[in-house]
């Protein structure tokens, strides 16, 4: 039997809340489960200690039973130092997309001829200023 220690929803429509469970990953999400190991109430403030509650030592006994914990799980572990931090690489997911890429590269015109064009007549300025002293005699 595989087992995970997942999230398993609770709580009413937009007011999440989410027992953190060991159970059969062949059960549905909020179906049956063998034991609960914690809560975790995503709308409470993330400094909260009340956000995340885990009962240690059961999660450290399923840990050594083979259970695999989710991902959002393994993160409050090694969050609490029971898992060690695990490299992620989510490199496609931050850049833009070929619009948002293309519109960049517009600005990025626009912004330099526009300096360029202001650079420019600046340049010529003391130029013309020069010629336009005159002495009187």
């Amino acid at each position: 039997m595989s087992m995970k220690i997942r999230l398993a929803r609770g709580g009413s429509k937009k007011r999440p809340f989410y027992r953190i469970v060991a159970a059969d990953s062949r059960m549905p999400r909020d179906g049956r489960y063998i034991e609960k190991l914690g809560t975790y109430n995503p709308l409470l403030p993330k400094d909260s200690e009340e956000r995340v509650k885990m009962n240690m030592e059961r999660v450290q006994y399923w840990l050594g039973e083979g259970a695999q914990p989710t991902d959002r799980i393994a993160r409050m572990l090694e969050a609490a130092d029971v898992l060690p931090k695990k490299e992620r690489a989510n490199l496609k997911k931050g850049a833009p997309g070929k619009k948002a890429q293309e519109r960049a590269e517009e600005k990025a015109a626009k912004a330099a001829a526009a300096a360029e064009a202001a650079a420019a007549p600046a340049e010529e300025a003391p130029a013309e200023d020069a010629p336009a002293e005159e002495t009187t005699e």
